[in-house]
């Protein structure tokens, strides 16, 4: 065998203070000894090492049983006390947050979803308020129509801005601007804060969080988000027909990206092909109808001609709801 060189030097080594000291668990020694730290010098450490060498190590289970348990039970002792220390303080720390509490005058009650909570009446907890960003070529529509469907239910407050990126917004958006201001607010009804600004901007973009910059791009998207949090009448999730007003709206999403009229058409007859009853979602208006008016007046070249009979009827019906 080789021949290994002494690792330890033939000094004492100052250990540092910050180290942990372990207990002796050796077989040889003695259990009422055991429990005390071991600290000794290089030397000796080299030495015991040495003499270790020509003793042969005995297994001894009963001595191995009661070293195991003599460790245990200090452990388990050390353990409970610890705990019983930890759970005064959590006791003086509810005691503390019951004062703060107290003192702020705050109902120590859980929070109880009334009926009104229940059927999407949310003024027990309130919304964040939302921001849009949009370019005047590209209004959406979509929250004068949900304005104007939703008056009796729900309140949609849009207060609209001016991005320093814009010189001027147009006639358009500013006639949108007034027949936004039109609609009364009513303050009674479930309401939702929605800031409108117009901005240089290539899609329309709606930013639902405060605190984290998390845009939700598109008209659509945006009419998804707010037929959530609206009235539970508009709430399409549990619908039968959720796959299929999900549908139109990704058709409406695929129109408004088309870059030529012919493939505008195409999604038109994929929209009248989805028209199977009075609206696009059964006999009532949803906000999948929403979203394909608001749709088809963002395109201006798509005219009569272009919708069938059936769309016609519809358009004629929408308006009469959305009253734009």
């Amino acid at each position: 065998m080789y021949e290994l060189k002494t690792l330890l030097p033939q000094f004492d080594i100052k250990l540092p203070t910050c180290m942990y000291n372990l207990k002796n668990v050796s077989l040889s020694a003695d259990p009422t000894t055991s429990t005390s730290s071991v600290s000794c010098s290089a030397s000796e450490f080299s030495s015991s090492i040495n003499s270790r060498k020509s003793i042969p190590c005995a297994l001894d289970l009963d001595f191995l049983g009661r070293q195991i348990q003599h460790l245990l039970k200090d452990d388990t002792v050390s353990v409970a006390i610890r705990q019983d220390k930890i759970i005064q303080q959590l006791q003086g720390l509810k005691t503390q947050l019951g004062k703060i509490r107290a003192g702020l005058g705050i109902c120590g009650k859980t929070v109880q979803h009334t009926t009104a909570f229940q059927n999407g009446r949310l003024k027990e907890v309130p919304l964040q308020d939302i921001v849009i960003n949009g370019h005047p070529n590209f209004i959406p529509y979509a929250l004068l129509a949900l304005k104007n469907v939703w008056r009796a239910l729900y309140t949609v407050n849009v207060k609209t801005f001016t991005h320093s990126t814009m010189a001027d917004i147009g006639p358009a958006a500013r006639e949108f601007e007034a027949e936004m201001d039109k609609i009364p607010v009513n303050n009674a009804l479930p309401n939702i804060n929605v800031t409108l600004i117009w901005k240089n901007c290539e899609h329309t973009e709606m930013i639902s969080s405060p605190t984290m910059y998390l845009p939700i791009y598109g008209e659509v998207n945006v009419i998804r988000y707010l037929g959530r949090v609206g009235p539970a009448e508009y709430r399409y999730e549990g619908s039968p027909l959720c796959n299929e007003i999900d549908l139109v709206l990704d058709i409406c999403y695929q129109l408004l990206r088309c870059s030529t009229h012919k493939a505008q058409v195409a999604m038109v007859r994929l929209l009248d092909q989805r028209l199977k009853q009075q609206y696009f979602g059964g006999s009532q208006m949803s906000v999948a109808d929403i979203g394909v008016h608001s749709s088809l007046i963002r395109i201006p070249t798509i005219t009569d001609k272009d919708l069938t009979p059936a769309l016609l009827a519809w358009r004629k019906r929408a308006k009469l709801v959305t009253q734009i």
